[in-house]
């Protein structure tokens, strides 16, 4: 039987994540966070002393890198780089920068697309990312690209980092999600573009449940689940 797959597109900040884990739980379906991989690949890098932006350095590391996604009681996902738990240290500020300058490079995106794509073979997903529906799944039953204002993604993210960080501050946290967005967007491997077939979903105005209702509505539409 062929599975379903539902790919969810967007900019930094605008939920993705978070909606994607709840309708995950909520349809029954497995949950992929590709941008937790690329954060991976990232944290390698940052921990070898390795330029985000240094293709032929990443090249030489990715051999050595064994990402892994599994999943805990609860079914809440969790990162495992060579061995080690670092659902945590992949979220950290320095991480994220990295996050962005190692998925521009090609060889990194090609690294991790044969692991994305099995995923969607073997299970019922709803997969998270950047160019899920452009790229990775092109061919998904349901392709949602969410988004929102510039200043209420950042908002957003500095109400999660502050609790792990009490430093961090919003201004910092706009400007590196600023940075994230001209990188995503302007990146010549896989931008961050909206699918012709996909469907916008703008939360700049909805709150949590709301956005979720929402989601839910596109699912169960196209999806019948």
């Amino acid at each position: 039987m062929e599975q379903k797959s539902i790919a969810l597109d967007g900019p930094a900040g605008a939920g993705k994540s978070t909606l994607a884990r709840r309708a995950a739980e909520h349809f029954g379906l497995i949950y992929v966070d590709t941008g937790a991989l690329y954060r991976c690949i990232g944290l390698f890098a940052m921990r070898r002393g390795v330029s985000g932006k240094d293709a032929s350095g990443l090249s030489g590391l990715l051999p050595e890198i064994t990402p892994e996604m599994k999943y805990d009681e609860q079914g809440v996902q969790r990162m495992i780089l060579n061995g080690e738990d670092v659902t945590d240290d992949i979220r950290v500020p320095e991480a994220s920068k990295y996050a962005s300058e190692v998925s521009a490079m090609p060889e990194v995106r090609a690294f991790l697309l044969s692991m994305q794509r099995e995923m969607a073979v073997k299970y019922d997903v709803i997969m998270d990312g950047r160019d899920i529906g452009t790229v990775v799944l092109p061919d998904a039953g349901l392709k949602i690209f969410i988004t929102a204002e510039p200043d209420k993604r950042a908002y957003r993210r500095y109400l999660e980092l502050k609790d792990k960080d009490p430093g961090t501050t919003f201004e910092e946290v706009r400007a590196a999600m600023i940075l994230r967005d001209k990188n995503d967007c302007e990146r010549a491997a896989a931008p961050l573009k909206v699918a012709a077939d996909a469907v916008v979903l703008d939360t700049s105005n909805l709150d949590l449940e709301q956005s979720f209702e929402a989601l839910c509505a596109l699912i169960k539409g196209r999806l019948c689940l």
